[in-house]
């Protein structure tokens, strides 16, 4: 029987409580689980580098034990890396409704471009489901504390 791997892409700049708690219950459903960290950050004001998104995210799945978790960058399209991969599902978190405007739009567009491919909406535990990474990069503009909504790795990060 074959391997099943999912991926979950995202900028994760920087990764949220809601981000990790996906990771880790992505990680219970799946044989392997590939965090696709975006090599460039579109979002306004970014924080980080791809590569220290991707050093914070494996410090907090080591951290964690995830033994099947594994971090790589993504810079091609998703369905490329899925290929490449060897993955056959894609997991996406979903918040509220204008998430999922946004990704069953995109969930669309990578079916008509790799049809073999699934996308899996996921909801984030619902003490996470209010953070976003936005109003983590606003918190901390100002010097807000972050500590409630971001993961050990960036906190330690942020404070740095």
């Amino acid at each position: 029987m074959s391997e099943k791997i999912a991926v979950y892409p995202g900028t994760f700049d920087p990764m949220t409580k809601g981000h990790f708690d996906l990771i880790v219950r992505g990680a219970k459903l799946y044989d392997k689980l590939l965090v696709a960290v975006a090599a460039t950050s579109t979002k306004n004001g970014a924080m980080f580098s791809a590569e220290d998104r991707i050093a914070m995210i494996r410090e907090d799945v080591a951290r964690a034990g995830l033994a099947n978790v594994e971090v790589k960058i993504l810079d091609t399209l998703l369905v490329e890396f899925c290929r490449r991969e060897g993955v056959s599902v894609v997991i996406r978190g979903v918040r509220v409704y204008s998430d999922f405007e946004y990704e069953f739009q995109m969930a669309l567009t990578n079916r008509r471009l790799a049809p073999e491919i699934e996308t899996l909406f996921m909801m984030p535990s619902e003490n996470l489901a209010y953070v976003t990474a936005s109003t983590v990069r606003e918190i901390s503009r100002y010097g807000g504390d972050t500590a409630p909504f971001v993961t050990e790795a960036v906190q330690k990060r942020l404070k740095g």
